[in-house]
């Protein structure tokens, strides 16, 4: 069996694992007798960063789905882990987005907030590489944001399993799966079960859902305790299998298949459209070392579109390994997988592929042969075609016949959802006004905010509430009752 997450037992400073293979979550957060509660988390993601400032009732903190998303802001610039040639810069990025902190909490607040930056895959990438970097520029964001008045609480690396845990979490969460209040305050075990999450971003892929099945890898079994209930999750996160590493690798196959010629035709990119593209934005990252060319780096080489679907399929299907497995099934690259049951949600990139299909494309999404349909109906447009769909999108445009194939392969293929299984995933953003991600989870479980045990004494003082007001319900109807037949009787004996 795996590690064992009692989710609001983790330290403040980072996880802990215990000798019995058990890791233990820790300290509750203070609390204060004003109204609102405040927590922020900066997202630094592989491709950009992003700021969430959430707020919940102070005292409703162990409630299920009362923490909400109260602002939002996008660093401008790349991810952090850009920065590894200067480290002080991606301190500095986030300066505008803390400043909009300190206008969105209030400023008697601000001392009690916590503050938390996680890391995702472009910082786990640029710490195999470099780890001297890495530290670097963690060490920079950290002097920043000690820098801010709130409580901050640290800058750290999640792992691919934290990261997908958390996203898991978020989401149930934000839907109540755990459990709910009953009318008289008591804890209620929901009889929908939990939902599956599936988080797409820039540099890797998670999937993490709830089974029964015996998970034939350790170190893809995560055990929950979560409002005294236990749940047994598997997970897993595919690094260099985000969004923009997909590209990457895509690149350097087309390229190796072209002999690195001046001119490489691509059938991924819509024809119409070409790019000079320099060697060295290819093969700087862990995920292409292996098929780096012997040519200089400095190269540039022209890609050109040709808009062909069924050539493309074939070189995103060289980015799986779908034969190497030592356990009784895989998904792919040899990793178990147990069977895909229950509902999902899909986020992230996952979301803005299926979006751009349904809104700029037309076309529905609710089987996977509808989502293999639209991939090859973006193939097969030409530049001029989608710039006239979406001139918005110029930048993005060239890559969703790659992604969208990518994803249809990655979801079916890969994780094995079929006719039946397939139409269970919800490809949203939000859950209500709240984004789906890991970092509310991460919050959560830091703020200690999710018991590891059933809070029976909460619900005992809003029981004993709940009768005291009961009651008094009861003795003021009976009040007015008894005062009406009283009215009534006079009224009939002045009448006679």
């Amino acid at each position: 069996m795996g590690f064992f997450w009692s989710l609001g037992e983790m330290p403040r400073e980072d996880f802990t694992v215990l000798g019995s293979g058990r890791l233990c979550l820790g300290s509750a957060a203070a609390r204060t007798s004003s109204p609102n509660q405040y927590g922020i988390v900066l997202d630094a993601g592989s491709s950009h960063t992003a700021m969430f400032v959430y707020k919940w009732p102070a005292d409703k903190e162990n409630d299920t789905g009362v923490v909400s998303e109260h602002s939002m802001c996008d660093v401008e610039g790349p991810g952090i882990s850009s920065y590894n040639t200067n480290p002080l810069g991606a301190g500095q990025s986030l300066v505008h987005c803390l400043n909009q902190a300190l206008k969105d909490v209030p400023a008697e607040k601000h001392v009690s907030t916590p503050l938390y930056l996680g890391a995702t895959a472009g910082m786990r990438l640029l710490n195999i590489i470099n780890r001297q970097a890495s530290d670097a520029v963690l060490s920079a964001v950290t002097d920043k944001l000690k820098s801010y008045p709130f409580d901050f609480r640290g800058a750290k690396i999640l792992s691919g399993e934290e990261e997908g845990v958390f996203g898991w979490v978020t989401a149930n969460y934000l839907l109540e799966n755990f459990i709910k209040r009953g009318w008289l305050g008591e804890w209620i075990q929901p009889k929908k079960t939990t939902l599956g999450a599936m988080d797409l971003g820039g540099a890797s892929t998670q999937i993490t859902f709830e089974t029964k099945e015996t998970i034939e890898n350790p170190q893809n079994e995560v055990m929950l305790k979560l409002y005294g209930q236990v749940y047994k999750v598997y997970t897993h996160s595919f690094l260099c299998y985000g969004r923009d590493q997909v590209l990457r690798r895509l690149l350097s196959k087309i390229l190796q298949a072209g002999n690195y010629q001046a001119t490489v035709s691509n059938p991924c990119w819509p024809t119409g459209y070409q790019k000079n593209l320099s060697l060295s934005s290819i093969y700087d990252t862990p995920c292409t070392e292996k098929e780096k060319p012997s040519i200089p780096l400095s190269t540039s080489i022209t890609m050109v579109g040709t808009s062909n679907g069924n050539l493309c399929v074939l070189y995103v299907n060289k980015l799986f390994n779908f034969t190497a497995c030592p356990y009784s099934r895989c998904s792919f690259d040899g990793i178990f997988q147990p069977d895909v049951s229950g509902n999902f949600i899909a986020f992230s990139a996952f979301f803005y592929t299926v979006d751009f299909i349904q809104t700029v494309m037309g076309r529905l999404v609710h089987l996977p042969s509808d989502l293999k349909d639209a991939a090859e109906a973006i193939c097969a447009s030409t530049w001029s075609e989608l710039l006239q769909k979406a001139p918005q999108m110029e930048k993005r445009l060239p890559d969703y016949c790659a992604i969208s194939m990518f994803v249809y392969l990655l979801t079916t293929k890969g994780y094995n959802f079929n006719n039946h299984s397939f139409p269970n995933i919800a490809f949203q953003k939000k859950a209500g006004e709240t984004s789906i991600g890991w970092a509310l989870g991460y919050m959560l479980n830091l703020t200690n905010m999710i018991p590891a045990e059933e809070p029976a004494s909460h619900k005992s003082l809003l029981y004993n509430n709940w009768v005291i007001l009961i009651l008094l319900f009861v003795f003021t109807t009976l009040t007015a009752l008894v005062t009406a037949v009283c009215l009534l009787r006079r009224s009939k004996s002045s009448a006679i």
